[in-house]
């Protein structure tokens, strides 16, 4: 990432010095390298997010908001897993899918579903 580059992504009044956008820079680089490809931007831009708020803002307010986002995303998962199982049963049973058809409308592993539905 380019230093102009950079600043169109934090847009005006970023409120950072010299030096820190300097820092930041630094950090984009190296999280490009981790994250190169072109479907990883969604990881780019939230490493790039944290990085510049961990500069602006109180460590533990930004800790606390992804800690939370964290627990909420893993509730969202937990409870659509439930909801798919249970769709699952449901549907293969009264033959409405079969167990692949199942798997590709829903975008899971075909081996998921046949553990959902007792057939290891």
């Amino acid at each position: 990432m380019q230093q102009h580059e950079l600043e169109a992504w934090l847009g005006d009044g970023h409120g950072l010095d010299a030096d820190e956008l300097a820092e930041l820079l630094n950090q984009a680089e190296d999280i490009e390298a981790r994250y190169p490809d072109a479907d990883d931007q969604p990881e780019r831009d939230a490493a790039l997010t944290v990085a510049y708020r961990l500069m602006t803002e109180p460590t533990e307010d930004v800790l606390a908001d992804y800690g939370q986002q964290r627990a909420a995303a893993r509730a969202a998962l937990s409870a659509t897993s439930a909801a798919l199982q249970q769709a699952a049963r449901t549907v293969i049973a009264h033959d409405k899918l079969s167990e692949a058809g199942f798997a590709r409308v829903a975008g899971v592993d075909r081996m998921s579903v046949r553990k959902w539905t007792g057939k290891r």
